[in-house]
Parts: structure tokens; sequence; C-alpha cells
């Protein structure tokens, strides 16, 4: 497994720091960066829509939302700071690649609806600042990244410093609205309430959870920890937990006073004159000056929008690197995985602009965000199982008590969703013309990804998590092969995968075979990688399983054997017949795992497949 962002990991020494200020002002930094994802665009959306319509009783909202945050986050650079991995890495490492590759799909769905937001909040504060049209400032918004090669170049050091910057000018621009709105504070505190007024409500604190609890903010957190250098002993690892959590609680209580003071402001300025219906940022705008009699409300109002969206944006970018890396493990270069992401959000937002006009950008803003909160639930759960687990943590666990806490944020959260889900398929089943094609399409959609939610729920406790692929080896072969003295086969082909079903396999080939006989052993790379760029392919996975095909092959000529190795690149049912059909094998011996039924169902099997394909035999070794 490479490292987390390998060109920033452990660039920032922590160690031989002198007094306490030098050393957490060593370890501050990474949280910064990821607060930013806090108080993006897409917040400021929800946070006004909340705050027009219902005033302040949605602080509460907000103040769970931070709870919740500080919570997670903490776990998140938990998880990176004892293990080394990042949450997605751990993902690869504990689920089958089916369930990744799902994982890593809906990941990359919560990146593209959060790029959205970011994309639609800068081209509204380009507007807003210098009358920029719309899709032309969607446009501008692909020119963001040069800025993050430039910044990825200078270290993560610069890269902090520019986006702490960002993060103040938006928190001093709105310390001066407080002053111009003047809120109510008795009715701030009473805000703190839990209360929800109607079904609209709802909708709108889950999009504010979804906007301040973002799930490629988990990703990013564990990996920006792993850009300090630190002692990796029991204290050192202690005191980096320790400094990391002061450092998260900064910043996200910094987020949390940015969240406040928008939908404040909002309640302050626009509830209370009347204006219920401000969810268009443009609306904001143009009603702050004639409302709060000043000139430089809406000045520093689209400056903040700016500045909030162009830090957002750099830090999206690392989590989409982060995301495809950790679950692929393919790595391509930063700006073009800015440029694929950033024409993922460019396209719709310019296609309904076109289309609506400008006004429907705030109900995109809170749709992005509520999309980010159906993502949720699936990084938390595995998070919190990954930080749970005794063997993996090494001591560093959490406790039961945090661990209750965990599930109970992600029990919130989940429930919410899924009454949000429910309500929004029942309204359109009723209005829907043709409610078939919904019961055929959406409802089975809906109910794949709550079976989806409960496997990954439910499997860490029924069975171990998969063996990390650096432990592979091939020297539990007990190779208990007794010569027969009758052999029919010269040429065996086996396939190997590097499980334990290959010892049955391979024990097999040897009764059919003897010692007289030359063996292939065939081993096929699967990875997105190996399946794009083939042979041509040079990333870690393809090192390691050349490593291990090398060691099988000294191994077994230890023992008196005539062993060549093929390495393949692509999906096995297509590489393996290939390999075969090309060859002068007389047969192909392969392992199975033994499991049927639904699993066969759902994954399908290598040995079905290749049956049809190839020339020759195939021996099935059933483990």
């Amino acid at each position: 497994m490479s490292k987390s962002l390998e060109e920033v990991h452990q660039s920032v020494s922590a160690q031989n720091k002198t007094t306490i200020f030098r050393k957490i002002l060593a370890f501050f930094g990474p949280a910064y960066l990821v607060s930013v994802g806090y108080m993006d665009p897409g917040n400021w959306a929800t946070d006004l829509a909340g705050g027009s319509q219902f005033g302040y009783t949605l602080i509460w909202v907000l103040l769970m939302s931070n709870i919740m945050a500080l919570l997670l986050q903490s776990l998140s650079a938990r998880l990176g700071i004892v293990t080394q991995r990042d949450l997605a890495q751990a993902s690869r490492e504990t689920y089958s690649p089916f369930i990744n590759y799902i994982l890593y799909f809906l990941a990359e769905i919560a990146i593209a609806a959060c790029d959205l937001a970011e994309v639609l909040g800068m081209a509204i504060g380009l507007n807003l600042l210098f009358d920029i049209s719309l899709i032309q400032g969607v446009a501008i918004t692909v020119l963001d990244t040069f800025l993050l090669l430039f910044l990825i170049n200078k270290g993560i050091r610069k890269m902090e410093a520019f986006i702490i910057s960002l993060v103040l000018i938006v928190g001093i621009s709105f310390i001066f609205e407080m002053i111009f709105a003047q809120p109510e504070m008795g009715k701030v505190i009473t805000g703190l309430i839990p209360t929800l007024p109607n079904d609209t409500a709802l909708y709108i604190a889950i999009g504010i959870i979804g906007a301040t609890v973002m799930p490629h903010n988990l990703y990013l957190h564990s990996s920006l920890v792993q850009t300090r250098k630190f002692d990796r002993s029991k204290a050192g690892i202690k005191q980096a937990l320790k400094y990391n959590f002061i450092d998260s609680t900064i910043a996200l209580n910094f987020a949390f006073f940015v969240n406040a003071a928008i939908l404040i402001l909002a309640a302050a300025t626009f509830h209370k004159n009347g204006y219920f219906e401000v969810a268009e940022i443009q609306d904001a705008h143009r009603l702050l000056a004639p409302l709060l009699g000043t000139k430089w409300a809406p000045i520093l109002f689209a400056v903040a929008l700016i500045a909030a969206g162009q830090s957002s944006t750099v830090t999206g970018t690392l989590a989409g690197q982060i995301i495809m890396e950790g679950y692929l493990n393919l790595r391509i270069q930063p700006w073009v995985r800015r440029i694929i992401t950033r024409l993922i959000a460019i396209v719709p937002a310019v296609i309904v602009i076109s289309i609506f006009g400008e006004s429907v950008t705030g109900k995109m803003l809170i749709l992005s965000q509520v999309i980010l909160s159906l993502q949720l639930g699936f990084a938390i759960i595995p998070l919190i199982h990954f930080v749970s687990d005794k063997t993996k943590m090494k001591g560093f666990h959490i406790s039961k008590t945090t661990q209750v806490a965990a599930w109970l944020i992600a029990i919130i959260i989940v429930s919410l969703n899924a009454k949000l889900v429910y309500s929004e398929i029942a309204g359109l089943l009723e209005s829907s013309e043709n409610p078939l094609i919904l019961w055929l399409t959406v409802v089975p959609l809906a109910i794949s990804f709550l079976i989806l939610l409960l496997y990954i729920v439910f499997k860490p406790f029924i069975s171990k998590a998969k063996t990390d692929v650096l432990n592979h080896s091939p020297h539990h072969l007990k190779l208990q092969f007794s010569p027969s003295g009758v052999y029919s086969k010269k040429n065996v082909a086996i396939s190997v995968d590097f499980s334990s079903a290959d010892e049955a396999a391979i024990n097999n080939a040897f009764e059919l075979g003897g010692k007289e006989a030359q063996y292939t052993l065939i081993h096929v790379v699967e990875t997105i990688g190996a399946m794009i760029y083939g042979d041509d392919i040079d990333d870690c996975e393809t090192t390691i399983d050349e490593k291990l095909l090398e060691e099988y092959k000294t191994m077994l000529s230890e023992k008196g054997f005539n062993v060549t190795t093929k390495l393949g690149f692509g999906k096995p049912t297509k590489v393996i017949p290939q390999i075969i059909n090309e060859g002068t094998f007389d047969i192909l011996v392969m392992g199975t795992h033994g499991h049927t039924g639904i699993k066969d169902l759902l994954f399908g099997t290598t040995v079905d497949k290749l049956r049809h394909k190839i020339s020759i035999p195939l021996f099935i070794v059933k483990k």
C-alpha cells in the first residue's frame, strides 16, 4: 500500500521542538484545511434558507452538527495517526473489491456534489462583486487547477498558510456582518433548544448536517495528519493525538462561528423583516444593503463567499486524490484529477442554469448538501469500525463511551436520511403519473443502498477483516506432496491469488504432474489501473504481486519443481483464457474458496466464466 498523499507525506517535522507552544504549532494546520469544508458555499445556501424561513430556531442543528463533526474528525485523525492509513486505504484493506468499488463510487458522488457547491459559490461571488455572468464565472473556476498545482509544489505548510488566510477573511467579514445586523441574543439562545417546525425544516436541517459533517472531510483529515513526522513511540502517538484534537477543536469551533453567523444574519435581517424565502445567495446580497443600511455589508458578503469557495475547492481536490488512490490504488496527475472533477461539476451547473435560469442556484446548492448528507453513513460507519478495532489500532482504539457516542451520531444521521428518502419517494409516488417506473427504478435502488448500509454495519461483527495485502506470504504452504509414481500431465498451469486456496491448488497440481512436469503459476492483477493501462501499470499492488509470485517460484524451485510465472493484467475471466489458449498447457488447476448460493449470485464466479473460454481441461480444487 502506497503512502497517502505521498508527495507531502511526513514532510512537516514535529520532532525536537523545545517548547509546548512550538510542539502544538507543529501539529496545527490539517484541521484548518478540513474546516473550510464546513463553511463552503453549500453551507451558505442551507444556512440562509434556514435563517430566513425559521429565524433562529435551527441554530441547535448547527451546534449538534459541530459536536458531531468534532467527534468524527477526531476519529478520522486518530485513524491516520495510529495506523498511517487514510479512511479509503483502510476500507480497501477491509472490504471486498466489489464493495470497495461501490464505496468509491459513492465517495466520488460526494466529491462531485461538494464541487458543484464550490463552483456555484465562486461563480455567484464573482457575479456579485464584479458583475460577471454566472456562466462565465462557472467557466473561470477551471483556472483554480493551476492554483492548486502551485500550492502543492510549494509544500503543505504554504498551502495551510494560504487556506488559513482565506478562512480569516471569511471570519473577519462575518464579525462585521454581526455588528451591522445586531441580532437578538435572547432568541439566539432560544434557538439552541431542539425543535423542527415542519417537514421543510427537516429537509433544510438534513442539508445543514450534510453541509457541516461532510464525508470527504473524513477521508481528507485521516490523510492530512500523516504530513507530520513525529516520534512513533506510544508516548509520541499519544502526544500527536492530543495536539491534533486541540487543532480540530479550534478550527471546527471557528467554522461553527461562521455557520452560525450566516444563519443569524439571515434571521436578524430577512426573517425579521418578513423575507421568509431567501434561499438564493444573490437575493441575500441584494437585500443586505437596504435592510442593514450600509454598502459594506454586501461587499463583505461577496468577498467572504469567494474566499470560502476558493479555499474549499483546493481541499476538495486533495480529498478526491485521497479517495481515488486509497480505494483504487491508482495515481493520476493532480491537474488531470482537478480538471475531471471540475468538469463533472461544471457540466450540470451550466445545463441547469442555461435551462432554468440563475434563480435555481440556491436550490442546487441545497440539493448538493442533501446528497452529501446521504453519503455520510457510508463513510462514518466504516470509520467507527476501524477506530474500534483493537488489532488495527494497536492499543489506541476508542473507549466504549466514545463508541456509544459515535454510533449514536451514526444512528441519528442515518435515521434522518432514511426519513428524508422515504418522504421524498412517497411524495414522488403520489404525484407521479406513472408510478410503476418509480417502483421499478427508484425503489429498488433505495433498497439496494439500504442492504449495502446494513452489510457495512454488520460485516465486521460477524467476520474478520481482510488480511493486509502486505502480509500475504507463500510460506504458509504445507506442500504435503507424496510421489505416487504415475503422472499424466507434462505442462500444468496453476492459477494463484495469494490466498489460502493456493495451497490446495498447488498440491493437487503436483499430484497430477510430479517433479518432471513444467508448472506455470498465473496471477492476474485486477485493479482499476491494471484494467486501464494493462502491463504498463506501475503501482504498489503490481509491485507487491510481482514480488509474491517470485517468492512462490523460489520456494517451489527449492523443493525441486520446475516453475515459471506469468503475471496478467485486467479481468481474470478474460486474461487467464488468453494466457491458456496462447500456451501449450495440458491442464489448468484452480482453487476456489468454496462459497455458494447468495455470494455466487451477487459476485459471480471466475470458474463458471473460465470453463467456457479455455480449450484444455479445468481441474477445480475446492478449499
